[in-house]
């Protein structure tokens, strides 16, 4: 398939899209159930130490990435396939759910959009191969990790984890011919990973030393692991340095336009997986950019 599109990269692009648009459809059902599905198991887990009965509002019955079929949340109607068509369902329906016209939140084509946007623009810059389709799977990965955190201020194991190992598995295969950007030695890929742990593990506790307060999740620690992973421990500094300047600029920003209460907690993984995705795609240019300036 790959070697057909070759020589076509437009074609490509317009097949990344399309997939990654179906992606991002599914990615709307990994946001909002794994961290149910996180809660149940916790939830089950205490209940059975503690030996106390459930407690309500959790999904009961199978509940899982497949099973049960998607529902209107206000009705409880089933969707059916034509009206779960990425972002075009969500135009034919006008926004509202076939069956009680209620209103369907704008976040689900955004998510749909957003997915095939990234991926399209992450295929044209490593253009036609499997490095431009691996990368491609750390773009829908960063994007799933950067709204469940947004959204629960967690970062799942079950995804920030394969995610690490496969940035290791991956450097098994340096020097892959034809590529320059993923593919590192295991050297950097190993160091990386460390590196990426302990950086932010050592703040959490210098922090925590100092305040005497949690500063960050061990989830954070565990995604810029897998950043060094797949990037090297080279691209760490600046992952850091850009995820915390926009972090910084934008909890500021919210502060003094919205009155953000500042005792609220803020996620860092979706600075940290921005960050990662512009320096999968960017970041020799801006070290360049910068090294040039500077000197």
């Amino acid at each position: 398939m790959l070697e057909l599109m070759s020589e076509s990269a437009p074609m490509f692009i317009a097949v990344v899209f399309a997939f990654a648009l179906l992606i991002g459809s599914f990615l709307n059902v990994v946001i909002y159930r794994l961290p149910l599905m996180m809660e149940r198991e916790w939830r089950n887990q205490a209940n059975e130490l503690l030996a106390t009965p459930a407690e309500p509002g959790l999904p009961e019955g199978r509940f899982d990435l497949v099973m049960p079929r998607s529902r209107c949340p206000s009705c409880g109607t089933s969707i059916t396939p034509w009206q779960n068509i990425p972002v075009i369902s969500y135009l034919v329906l006008r926004g509202r759910c076939a069956a009680c016209k209620a209103s369907i939140p704008m976040r689900y084509p955004a998510i749909e959009l957003l997915t095939a946007l990234l991926a399209a623009v992450t295929a044209w810059h490593f253009g036609v191969g499997w490095e431009a389709l691996l990368a491609v799977l750390l773009t829908i990965t960063l994007l799933a990790i950067a709204a469940i955190d947004a959204d629960t201020q967690l970062i799942p194991d079950a995804i920030v984890l394969p995610l690490m190992w496969l940035g290791l598995g991956m450097s098994l295969f340096h020097p892959m011919p034809g590529t320059d950007t993923l593919f590192i030695s295991p050297r950097d890929a190993i160091i990386g990973a460390m590196a990426g742990y302990l950086a932010l593990w050592s703040v959490f506790w210098l922090f925590k030393l100092v305040t005497g307060k949690d500063g960050m999740g061990y989830g954070d620690f565990k995604l810029l692991a897998a950043l060094g992973a797949w990037l090297g421990w080279q691209q760490l500094p600046m992952i850091i340095m850009m995820s915390a300047v926009v972090g910084a600029t934008i909890n500021v920003t919210l502060i003094v336009t919205r009155g953000k209460d500042r005792s609220i907690p803020i996620p860092f993984g979706p600075y940290l997986a921005a960050a990662g995705w512009i320096t999968l795609l960017w970041g020799e240019t801006i070290k360049n950019t910068y090294l040039d300036m500077m000197f």
